[in-house]
């Protein structure tokens, strides 16, 4: 499933101004005042170049580059990503989305899997679901920076199904509110797909495709199309046999800037 506005409201990106500031306090870092407008720019040129190849650029990179722009000096470029973004408040968890997947926990022997477009490391992310008390509901994350590919390219639906334990592709439900790369692009590549839309199906939407107006609304949907749970939910479904069906995974996504 996805994250920004999927679970949570959309986060603060980091600026060039925030990224400087936080460089300076590093060991052995030397940052001129031109690095934060050399930041701006580099970023602005990686993403344009993401988006057209789906991939996803290391925050790492974008400091190296915008260090050779202006002359700074940064020797630990890999350290700065937790540093900057455990300055900037990450996305807030909706009250709403968050009870709705506990719901969903304590009804449904599943695996849940978070995926979404993100330049924020997997413990700042972790941290931010603990704090709204989800952090346990999660099996897996699959973010873009770790990857390095952005929805919707193939092979990031091919890490979630990785991440739901080699579970058949047609048993995986992605959750998100981007209709091309939460919906379209993982029920291409052979997942079940619902959309979170409040205003609606959109015009040209697939017909498998489901439609909820907000996550609050996925367990009720659950129930239509799937009325058998099985409380309580376990981390670690014990083993079936060949004639029993595995759980369905539900998979998470983030919308079009990374969260």
């Amino acid at each position: 499933m996805d994250f920004g506005e999927t679970l949570a409201e959309r986060g603060a990106r980091p600026v060039g101004r925030v990224v400087a500031d936080v460089l300076r306090g590093m060991p052995g870092a030397e940052v001129p005042d031109g690095f934060a407008a050399a930041y701006e720019h580099v970023h602005r040129i990686t993403r344009i170049g993401d988006r057209v190849r789906d991939t996803h650029t290391a925050f790492a990179d974008e400091i190296r580059h915008a260090a050779v722009l202006c002359g700074a000096r940064v020797p630990e470029p890999e350290g700065v990503a937790e540093l900057v973004f455990g300055r900037i408040e990450d996305s807030r968890v909706m009250r709403r989305a968050a009870d709705a997947l506990l719901r969903i926990r304590a009804r449904r022997d599943l695996v849940c899997v978070l995926a979404c477009d993100t330049r924020r490391p997997a413990s700042v992310r972790r941290r931010t679901l603990a704090e709204a008390g989800i952090e346990a509901c999660f099996d897996a994350v699959v973010l873009s920076c770790e990857i390095g590919l952005r929805k919707p390219h193939p092979d990031f639906y091919a890490a979630v199904e990785r991440a739901c334990g080699g579970v058949p592709r047609e048993r995986i439900m992605f959750v998100g509110n981007t209709p091309a790369k939460d919906a379209t692009a993982p029920h291409l590549y052979g997942m079940q797909a619902v959309l979170i839309a409040p205003t609606g199906r959109p015009a040209g939407l697939a017909d498998p495709i489901g439609v909820i107006a907000h996550f609050a609304d996925l367990p009720d949907y659950l129930d239509r199309i799937d009325p058998a749970a099985t409380p309580p939910a376990r981390r670690h479904p014990r083993p079936r046999s060949p004639t029993t069906a595995p759980p369905r995974r539900v998979g998470a996504h983030d919308p079009g800037h990374p969260e």
